[in-house]
């Protein structure tokens, strides 16, 4: 690995430009994963919500160290009843096309994103809505299904303002070739799956939560290789990169040019398995394969050699931290034994053939494919763009797979169960009654001890069912030029807006 690096990094410097980064005021960063649609709605990439915090503004700021809810577009918010949320708003801000922000374009959007036949993708972020109204030229009034707890965390996170006359113009695709928001930086060239620029919005408004922004133009672009990412840092290409491998974060740390951090995320990863036979009757229906293969994978040994850092295992399908998590819950000991006689007990006892599908860490997912072929269980990998992942996960293609979810940072379990184990759900492979009924309940209730006493009954059946094997968190290594100031914030999103130039 560390000679491929080597001749990458010569590569590079024979090809690419030293774009000079502080000297021209310009950050340049690479991304692994595409957005294959920079429509904030209409993506589920983690790159989608690092991009909607410099392009958009959201209504409500949660300041990610202390957990505090604050009013960003909205001036002021407070509950009528539970479930009727009244906000002034800011007067003056502008989008980038000069559209004014106001109550209109504040109605347009909430009424917009939650009417389902407009399909945005992740619905648990907007279902909840009922509808807005508007009460003056800066003032609204959003109305909830029913009382929904966790309103002010997914406002703060997953509700970005649109421009009214120019999104009912453009849409989705066109919003997605040429975004527009207020934010405190502005697009000025995007392809999607490729790259975006944006330059410093010299009008962005002084009282946003957030700061003003320091850097005068940040460029993405999505570099797949992780060795053509390494060399275009240490020569010049790129300033900043994330998601880097943690062998490879070793290395990059004793570069003398570059800064190496970490941080744990909200990010869990998982196997997911077609309990409710979404692909056809499979052997991942009968309960004893999902355990055997619950038994059969050594979390332990993955996040000590491969995830490292504050990387742990969880046992429950959600992270420890969100309002609702418990860990409570039934635990599959690494146990090949146990693993081949469940198999044998589930009429396997030569193993059997499956396929798996991944997005992600490929080494990760074929440890995991080597944990399996020790009890019999032949994985053939499928390894897709996450795009074409979760659109097969949603057309209910897909009978097992690796993949992870980093709950759009909301710290609260249903930014995880409401997505792959709601009712109606695109993502849910369980199809459990039960899970509904808990999920309906504790999702909807003003009262913290129905909700935790609900989301508990939900996850432990989870856990007994095997639908899921939650794996372990997620640490993310970013590496980028000392001339940075930057800090990684626990929540996965990086808030390019406070860094600086040294």
């Amino acid at each position: 690995m560390n000679r491929l690096i080597a001749l990458a990094a010569l590569a590079a410097f024979a090809v690419t430009p030293a774009w000079a980064g502080k000297k021209d005021d310009t950050l340049n960063f690479g991304v692994y994963r595409e957005v294959e649609n920079y429509d904030f709605y209409f993506n589920t990439a983690r790159e989608g919500i690092l991009i909607q915090q410099l392009v958009w503004d959201n209504l409500i700021d949660r300041d990610p160290r202390t957990g505090e809810y604050l009013p960003l577009l909205a001036k002021s918010f407070k509950w009528i009843d539970d479930v009727t949320l009244e906000m002034e708003l800011h007067d003056g801000v502008k989008f980038h096309n000069g559209e004014p922000f106001d109550a209109d374009s504040a109605v347009f959007t909430i009424n917009w994103v939650s009417n389902p036949t407009n399909k945005v993708i992740t619905q648990a972020n907007v279902n909840w809505m009922k509808n807005a109204e508007k009460l003056g030229p800066h003032k609204i009034r959003l109305h909830l299904k029913q009382p929904f707890p966790a309103a002010l965390e997914y406002l703060s996170g997953t509700v970005p303002m649109y421009p009214k006359d120019y999104y009912a113009k453009v849409g989705p695709q066109g919003m997605g070739r040429e975004p527009i928001g207020t934010g405190p930086y502005k697009v000025v060239a995007a392809k999607a799956g490729d790259f975006i620029t944006m330059v410093k919005n010299p009008d962005y408004f002084k009282d946003s939560t957030k700061g003003q922004p320091g850097i005068g133009k940040i460029h993405m672009r999505t570099i797949r290789e992780a060795n053509t990412q390494f060399a275009e840092l240490m020569t010049g290409g790129l300033d900043w990169i994330w998601q880097v491998p943690a062998d490879q974060a070793e290395k990059l740390a004793a570069n003398p040019r570059l800064t190496v951090k970490a941080a744990e995320t909200m990010r869990v990863g998982y196997l997911g398995m077609d309990a409710a036979g979404r692909a056809g009757d499979g052997p991942l229906k009968n309960v004893k394969v999902r355990q055997a293969i619950a038994h059969a994978i050594n979390r332990d040994s993955m996040v000590k050699n491969l995830v490292k850092g504050d990387s742990r295992v969880v046992h429950a399908a959600c992270f420890p931290s969100q309002f609702g998590c418990t860990d409570d819950v039934r635990r599959y000991d690494f146990d090949p034994a146990r693993a081949k006689a469940l198999l044998a007990e589930a009429g396997f006892p030569n193993g059997l053939d499956i396929d798996i599908y991944a997005y992600r860490e490929r080494p990760w997912t074929e440890a995991v494919i080597g944990d399996l072929r020790t009890v019999g269980i032949r994985a053939r990998l499928q390894y897709l763009s996450y795009a074409s992942l979760r659109d097969k996960n949603h057309a209910g293609e897909t009978p097992f797979f690796h993949m992870t979810w980093g709950s759009n940072s909301i710290n609260d379990v249903s930014a995880i169960l409401a997505v792959f184990f709601g009712k109606g759900m695109p993502d849910d492979f369980a199809r459990d009654p039960e899970l509904h009924e808990w999920l309906r309940i504790a999702d909807n209730s003003v009262n913290p001890d129905t909700r935790k006493t609900n989301y508990k009954k939900a996850l432990q059946k989870i856990a007994e069912q095997a639908y899921w094997l939650p794996t372990f968190t997620y640490v993310v290594n970013v590496a980028f030029t000392r001339e940075l100031d930057f800090t990684p914030d626990a929540d996965e999103i990086p808030r390019f807006v406070r860094a600086r130039w040294k």
